[in-house]
This record gives C-alpha cells, structure tokens and sequence, in this order.
C-alpha cells in the first residue's frame, strides 16, 4: 500500500512563490510516474505536471514557464516550485502516483493565491 502526504500549500500573495512536496511510501515510488493535480472550486481536477521515472516532465499549458516538478528518488518525494503565482491558481492540489495498474492519490493541500 502507498501513502501520499502533500505538505508546502497555503496562502500566497500574487506574483509569489511557494514550493509543495509529495512524501510517498513504499517501493514503487521510483519507478512510478509522479503527477500534480489540481482542483478548483465548482471545476474538474486537472493535470499541473508530471514526472516520469527517467525525470522527463509533463506541464499544464496554464503553468508553463511558471512551475518545475522534480523529483528525489533516495527522499521518496517528488517536489513541485511554482512562482510568479496568480489568483487563478488557487486550488486543492493534489499529489498521483501511478503505476499500472495502479493509482494512488495524496489528501491534497490548499493553495490559495490572494492579497
């Protein structure tokens, strides 16, 4: 079984930074790809970016430029550093792991940009 903790969410002004981080459990974590969701009021959730195993990333068109997801293999944690941060990327974000058939999902940490 895999745990997923997202940590690093909170309140942002625009126009600044925040970094979260994805602690996983278990062994399969680097071998896996490693994914941001995020998650809107009233909205679907929707893909941030993602890693693979061989660290090639994966970004929303909405992030591009603004966000790097990187990952640690020893530490078991997959990190994402977004900046220049604009209202509309206040959501729930959510920390994926996906091995098939396998998919596991962390309990998502608030960030909420607003002055």
């Amino acid at each position: 079984q895999v745990q997923l903790v997202e940590s690093g969410g909170g309140l942002v002004q625009p126009g600044g930074s925040l970094r979260l981080a994805c602690a996983a459990s278990g062994s399969i974590f680097r071998i896996a790809i490693m994914g941001w969701y995020r998650q809107a009021p009233g909205k679907q959730r929707e893909l941030v970016a993602s890693i693979t195993s061989d660290g090639i990333t994966n970004y929303a068109d909405s992030v591009k430029g603004r966000a790097t997801i990187s990952r640690d293999n020893d530490k078991n944690t997959m990190y994402l550093q977004m900046h220049s941060l604009k209202p509309e990327d206040t959501a729930k974000y959510y920390c994926n792991l996906r091995r098939l058939p396998r998919n596991y999902w962390g309990q998502g940490t608030q960030v909420t940009v607003s002055s």
